[in-house]
Order: C-alpha cells, then structure tokens, then sequence
C-alpha cells in the first residue's frame, strides 16, 4: 500500500512537472520594421502554461533600455508610427507599474539593447490569456519600440521618445 502511494505522489508531482515543460502554442507574431522599411526584429505572443508572453527580438538599434509597448491600433505607417495609437489600455489605467493606477495593459519593462545593437526579452503581458480579445479586436495591435527608456510612471506615454520602430500583430495558427 505503501508503496503505491508513494507512486501515486510521484506521478502527480511528475504531472505537474510537465506543465512548465509543455511546449509553448504561439498565438501572434509582429515583423518590426524602422520607418525606413528596414527589418528591426520580431515580436512572438506565446501561450503557455502559465499564462501569454512576448518575446521580442530587435537589431540595429541604438544600446541601452528601450520603452517597447502594445498600441492600441494594428497599423505601422512611416515615419513616426503615430498611427499605431497609444499604448494598449482597455482598462483606463494610469501609466506604467510605478504610478497610482497604474498600469496599461501595453505596458512592457524596457528592452535591454547590447553594444552590438541586437537585444532580446520575453516579457509576461498584464492580464494574461484574457489580453487575447483586446490584443486581437477589430483594430488589431501593433508593437511598438521607442527611442528611449521607458520611466515606468510619466502618463500617457512613459517619457520613452519618438517610436523608433513597430509591426502589427497578427494571429498564428
């Protein structure tokens, strides 16, 4: 008896091991592209077994932080990208994780840019799988990456600068 409880334990402990171990269902990808048609990266929305993220990759970019959001409004036009809206925010917040009400939905930390110009991140988006219906309405969503570091507080926008380069997303699978 002993010993099928302890194997019981173990397989219900090796279950939920597999959880973290199912391989992530890609739910949207973006093309970035700087305002001169130029390829800047990707963008890939995963959802997995605990919950959706972002995983963004840019090259050539300036080094260091970069304020990178989801805007309310899938369409990239050139030069400042102004057509993509503002950062994602069904719900009415404030900006970003430090202010009082905060924070939009679109709201991402900063992506880190290397020496080289290439940087990456995988970033949990705010609310989860129930993000989906207002990342994928009837205007779509486009990622954005600024120019500068984003302050995590300063409403609207965050201080981040000019939109140095974006794509919209679109559904996979």
């Amino acid at each position: 008896m002993r010993k099928v409880g302890m194997t019981l334990v173990a397989s219900a402990l090796a279950g939920c091991a597999s959880m973290d171990e199912v391989p992530p269902d890609p739910v949207g990808e973006a093309r970035l592209s700087f305002a001169n048609g130029s390829p800047a990266g990707t963008a890939t929305l995963l959802n997995d077994a605990r919950g959706l993220r972002i995983v963004v990759t840019a090259t050539g970019m300036t080094p260091g932080a970069h304020g990178f959001h989801l805007h309310t409004t899938g369409k990239c036009e050139a030069p400042g990208f102004t057509s993509a809206g503002g950062h994602l925010n069904p719900d009415n917040r404030k900006h970003g994780a430090l202010a009082a009400g905060g924070a939009h939905l679109g709201d991402l930390p900063n992506l880190e840019i290397g020496a080289g110009g290439s940087g990456r991140a995988t970033e949990v988006v705010p609310g989860g799988r129930g993000a989906l219906a207002a990342i994928f309405d009837g205007d779509g969503t486009a990622v954005v990456i600024h120019a500068q570091p984003d302050d995590y507080r300063t409403d609207p926008t965050g201080n981040a600068g000019d939109r140095v380069a974006c794509g919209v997303l679109s559904r996979t699978g």
